[in-house]
């Protein structure tokens, strides 16, 4: 910015404005609470303690995840389905990848036959790679 002063000659401002920057930080900071609680990527399930951290992790593309609720209501990948559907459509993904890995996430409240349901199903089906997730405690010494 330019102005001119009392001897008539130009000069420069040497001052940065910090109204928009600020204006910026606080959007973003609005945008990234409001956003945060919606990128939770699995259905609130208590899951049963123990099991250890999985050292080499999977691909993305080659995990399809099942999540049972207490109620006994299924999810697969955030949609509910029921079993049958969840069947066909874990075969359908298993045979455009073979190297399919079902992670199963059941509330520690589930009853145990809806999880067995569930891999019974799966095995029928020629799915070996099953993972029943837990909640992973750490080792204390």
């Amino acid at each position: 910015m330019r102005r001119f002063s009392k001897n008539s000659s130009l000069s420069h401002f040497s001052e940065i404005n910090l109204v928009p920057l600020m204006d910026l930080t606080f959007v973003l900071l609005i945008i990234f609470v409001i956003t945060t609680p919606l990128l939770e990527q699995s259905i609130k399930l208590d899951l049963p303690s123990g099991g250890e951290l999985d050292e080499t992790p999977a691909k993305p593309e080659d995990v399809a995840t099942v999540e049972i609720t207490p109620q006994g209501v299924f999810y697969l990948e955030k949609r509910p389905v029921t079993l049958d559907q969840l069947a066909n459509t874990l075969q359908l993904q298993y045979q455009t990848n073979p190297k399919l890995i079902i992670h199963i996430r059941a509330d520690e409240k589930t009853d145990y036959g809806i999880v067995a349901s569930v891999v019974d199903r799966c095995q029928k089906m020629g799915l070996t790679s099953l993972s029943l997730q837990t909640e992973f405690e750490p080792h204390t010494p």
